[in-house]
Formats: structure tokens, C-alpha cells, sequence
């Protein structure tokens, strides 16, 4: 009997639209199935991991790697129940949104000269071709991090080395310490990296308000004769 997560990961084999992230070798010598394995063993034990497993694949559902534009890296799901649904930084709760979710918003609106959204659902930005991956897809509620050694960080590597040699023009907003090492995964000859520090207000260094991210992102790919994203959640 495969425990859930493994029967979500048959699940998105599936979809048309996983086809270009199949090829990576995460998915081709076992790798994938062996996370799978050691998250429905913690789910077999007794803990609620997070999110749901039919959300665990949705940056990769929503975004498949052909249509890749934009990369925005997280670290690991919010760790409370109903809080997050597959995608880096996106929040589909009922409370406040969350501190790091908020600064980000409101450097968009700040950037673009919009207001400030009222929804934390980043899905538009998925179904434009901004992929929202977390470096670690599972969690365990209550404890930030406690999947991070699992190896999923197998799957986000091969994923921003397949966009950066696959994709012609990307751009890769890279926040924090962990994001920006990964930066060198990546050929700046073809693609634009933004580098910044980390939304969260804990990042005492205060460096990623004022980079204007979005704004600098749009420009870069109408230079490159690609649509610009359209970064209102509202509308």
C-alpha cells in the first residue's frame, strides 16, 4: 500500500504539463520516490505534515519548466495548518498574512504603484510562468525545517540548472543567504539574477526593501521580447 504523498507523486507523473521536470534526474533514478517514501513513513508515525499531498507538487504542476520566466525560491512550507499550498511564499490562510508574505507584497505595490493586495494567493504569478519552489516541499506542522534534510533540495537544484541551460531569458530573485547561493546554478550570460536579502523582518540587515524587484524583473523581459508579469493579485 503507497502512503499519500507517493500516491500524489504517481499523481503528477500524470499531467501533461510535468512532462519537461520528468526529465530531470530526480525523477528518472528513484530519487523522488525515495522522499516520498521517507515523508509517508513520517506521516505513517503519526505526524501531520504540511501541505496537503495533493498540493506538494503544485509549483511544478502550475509552472511547467517550458514556460518558466521568473524563479523565486522559498525555504520550506509555513508550518501551520491551512496556511500554505505548494508554492513558495503563497498563502491561502485566514489570518494576517504572514511577516516575510507582507514585505514582499508590499514591495510590489511600493515598486509598481499599486495598492496593496488584500489575497496571499500567489497562483497568478504560477500560471504566468513564475515558478514559486520551495527548497524543501514538505514540512511538519509545528516545525519550521524539519524536512529540509530529506532531499528535496536534490530536485530544486536540478530544476534551476534545467531552467537556466533549457529556458533563453529567465529572471532569478534570489532572497536570503540560502536562495542566493544557488545562484551559481546559473548562467548570467542568458539570464538576469536579482539578488536581495530576505523579507523576513528578522533580517536585521534590512536589504531587500527598495530593490524593486518586480518592476526591474518586467523591464528585463520586454527587453528580451517577453510579456511582462502581471504581478496585481487583485484584479
Amino acid at each position: 500500500m503507497t502512503g499519500p504523498i507517493s500516491q500524489a507523486l504517481a499523481e503528477f507523473r500524470a499531467k501533461p504539463q510535468a512532462a519537461g521536470w520528468l526529465r530531470l534526474p530526480f525523477f528518472q533514478d528513484g530519487s523522488a520516490e525515495t522522499v516520498a517514501a521517507k515523508v509517508d513513513a513520517v506521516i505513517a508515525s503519526g505526524a501531520q505534515v504540511l501541505p496537503p499531498p495533493e498540493a506538494v507538487f503544485t509549483s511544478i504542476s502550475l509552472t511547467p519548466l517550458d514556460k518558466v520566466k521568473v524563479v523565486v525560491l522559498g525555504q520550506d512550507p509555513y508550518p501551520t495548518p491551512g496556511d500554505s499550498h505548494g508554492l513558495a511564499f503563497s498563502y491561502r490562510g485566514s489570518r494576517r498574512l504572514p511577516a516575510s508574505l507582507r514585505t514582499i507584497l508590499a514591495e510590489m505595490a511600493e515598486d509598481l504603484g499599486v495598492p496593496m493586495p488584500k489575497s496571499g494567493d500567489l497562483s497568478k504569478w504560477a500560471k504566468q510562468g513564475v515558478l514559486l519552489i520551495n527548497t524543501s516541499l514538505t514540512v511538519e506542522a509545528g516545525r519550521s525545517g524539519a524536512h529540509m534534510k530529506f532531499g528535496w533540495s536534490a530536485l530544486v537544484d536540478q530544476a534551476i540548472a534545467a531552467v537556466s541551460a533549457q529556458q533563453p531569458a529567465v529572471v532569478f530573485l534570489l532572497w536570503g543567504a540560502p536562495a542566493r547561493k544557488r545562484a551559481a546554478l546559473v548562467d548570467r550570460a542568458k539570464h538576469l539574477v536579482i539578488e536581495a536579502g530576505h523579507p523576513s523582518p528578522l533580517n536585521r540587515l534590512n536589504d531587500f526593501r527598495g530593490t524593486r524587484p518586480f518592476s526591474r524583473a518586467n523591464a528585463w523581459l520586454v527587453e528580451k521580447g517577453l510579456e511582462p508579469v502581471d504581478w496585481r493579485l487583485d484584479s
